[in-house]
């Protein structure tokens, strides 16, 4: 059996415990997870007698292998709509049909309008998104590919230059070693921050120049053929080593990413892997200065449960990839982070970002 088809059958076993008789998927993230399909305009519809895959007639002949997994059935146009009003056939004898907080409400609502009569649409969210919380080996084998380009990547920066070159220059070096090594996209926009910008968690690379003594802030990711993403930051210090104050701040960034990292294990709790490494921090007296969660699930979308952050309750089980990212940003002085991508083992976590975290100074 394949992956995909053990997928679809998962997802239909979960009905029942949803409390629907079928299941309209249109987030086509959990498309793309149960068929493979990566096109723009898919819809999956479950139930214990029938698995329907419906699109439109541009991904005709590209669908014809989804064949060996479901029905598939190619429609002209509003593809929802149509889907909404054969519900009957699609899933036959079906009461309540579930569909996806995904869906926009504008067109859930319209959709509820045309429902074929004893049918009824409700929500029922986070039903396939519970099924991808735990990887399976091929998923983090493609995690783990996704990963290795990185170290790659931070290698090229660690034995180039920096000082004298734009954040942007520097982005475009990254993506286009990421492109060029066969990868179709990367996980998100590279952040690259220099100096004051790196006090900004999610600064945009531009055209400030890097100085030599400053700390450079690098969060890249690259996407795989499968869609599986990776994700890493490291902290670099241009041409030189950084001001004493901001080597110490360094430091204490790794020390409570160590801690952190310590923390990941099955049966850990996601709030309580935050409270640890943030604790480093804060009594250190900066916890003011950190404040995003420290981590969050990774696989086709970049950011996914389990989260680590404050109030999280997710528990962590075998499987689970989980970023590890605490930072500290200081305003209009610098920013650092250090970030690993992990998978939850069944003895602890291993580690999948395999760069140094030893604060690299670059030659220039």
């Amino acid at each position: 059996m394949s992956e995909q088809r053990a997928r679809i059958d998962r997802a239909i076993d979960a009905l029942s415990g949803a409390g629907v008789d079928a299941l309209m998927v249109t987030n086509l993230v959990n498309v793309r997870y149960l068929t493979g399909y990566t096109g723009t305009n898919g819809i999956v519809v479950l139930s214990k007698d029938r698995a329907v895959f419906i699109t439109d007639f541009r991904y005709a002949d590209g669908v014809e292998h989804l064949r060996a997994l479901l029905d598939v059935v190619i429609l002209e146009r509003d593809i929802a709509g149509m889907t909404v009003e054969a519900l009957h056939e699609h899933a036959p004898g079906c009461v309540s049909v579930g569909f996806e907080g995904a869906l926009p409400y504008a067109l859930a609502d319209r959709l509820r309008g045309m429902t074929p009569p004893g049918v009824e649409l409700v929500l029922a969210d986070g039903m396939i998104e519970e099924l991808r919380l735990v990887k399976s080996d091929a998923e983090i084998a493609a995690s783990r590919h996704a990963a290795d380009i990185l170290e790659v990547v931070y290698t090229d920066i660690a034995n180039g230059t920096l000082v004298g070159r734009t954040e942007a220059d520097v982005a475009w070096q990254i993506e286009r070693t990421i492109r060029e090594a066969g990868f179709p996209a990367l996980s998100f926009e590279s952040i690259v921050a220099s100096g004051s910008n790196g006090a900004r968690p999610h600064a945009d690379p531009g055209p400030k120049v890097i100085e030599r003594g400053e700390l450079v802030t690098v969060d890249i990711g690259a996407r795989g053929e499968s869609g599986y993403c990776s994700d890493c930051t490291r902290t670099f210090a241009a041409g030189g080593a950084p001001a004493s104050e901001a080597a110490a701040d360094y430091q204490l960034v790794l020390d409570a990413q160590l801690a952190g990292l310590g923390s990941v294990r099955p049966g850990a709790i996601g709030g309580a892997c935050d409270a640890t490494a943030r604790e480093v921090i804060a009594d250190a007296g900066c916890g003011d200065l950190f404040g995003h969660g420290l981590g969050h699930g990774t696989g086709l979308d970049i950011h996914e449960a389990p989260t680590l952050r404050k109030g999280s309750e997710d528990i962590l089980a075998p499987g689970m990839i989980v970023t590890v990212e605490p930072g500290i940003y200081r305003p209009g002085q610098w920013g650092i982070r250090i970030e690993d991508q992990v998978v939850v083992t069944e003895s602890g976590h291993e580690i999948l970002t395999g760069f140094t975290k030893t604060l690299v100074e670059t030659a220039g």
